[in-house]
């Protein structure tokens, strides 16, 4: 009888420690991609002439602004530096986008198919998705549309305050050919005063075409 249960104790001892093997090696093979992925990243942005302002450390657990948003490059140019961070970033697309085939590439670049139908809804969805997960920088466009508009979207702020996370703005200067973060803000409920932190961080940026930005301002303010 204690032959046989140092038997079985042997054999489960063995299956835990080749799990543990397989763990170890399935995780140093998804490190050495995140690695790859990283330099090619890096790589591509230095082709094309664009530099990583690494000033300001990211968060991993935050409201994302990319701003300003003025042309179809913006969205690439937010995926590969994301990849030049090292960093898992989730962005809310419209639905619409995520038919097949396309659906299946662009959840697996951090894509979250919503539906505009509800802004309420739209919030509420995404508070409670900060509320089940420990690691999330969510990226909420601010601008909805690359063209001109007099406001921007208030649902990032919403969002943010609802999670009591912060809003990290980041940036794509065109002119300079840089992209990185600012510093992180937590919203205070003052719409007001905070915008205004946001409006002297983006002043000093500017999108791939500048006439297509509007103003840094929410209904609210009013």
């Amino acid at each position: 009888m204690l032959l046989e249960q140092n038997f079985l104790i042997a054999q489960y001892k063995l299956c835990y420690l080749k799990k543990l093997h397989l763990n170890l090696i399935d995780a140093d093979h998804k490190n050495m991609i995140t690695s790859l992925i990283k330099l090619l990243a890096q790589g591509i942005l230095f082709l094309f002439g664009w530099r990583m302002n690494t000033k300001n450390p990211s968060m991993l657990r935050c409201v994302v602004i990319a701003a300003p948003h003025t042309s179809n490059w913006d969205f690439f140019l937010m995926i590969l530096f994301s990849s030049a961070f090292g960093l898992k970033t989730k962005w809310m697309g419209k639905s619409t986008l995520f038919i097949p085939p396309f659906g299946y590439f662009l959840r697996s670049l951090g894509g979250i198919p919503v539906k505009r139908e509800s802004k309420n809804k739209l919030v509420t969805n995404m508070i409670d998705l900060f509320s089940r997960g420990e690691e999330l920088m969510l990226v909420v466009p601010v601008e909805g549309t690359r063209g001109y508009t007099k406001y921007w979207k208030s649902g990032f702020y919403h969002i943010a305050f609802g999670a009591k996370v912060p809003i990290l703005p980041t940036f794509l200067d065109y002119n300079r050919k840089i992209g990185g973060f600012g510093l992180p803000l937590m919203a205070t409920g003052n719409v007001q005063s905070d915008m205004q932190i946001l409006r002297d961080f983006y002043r000093p940026f500017s999108g791939k075409y500048p006439s297509n930005s509007g103003p840094i301002k929410l209904r609210e303010e009013r």
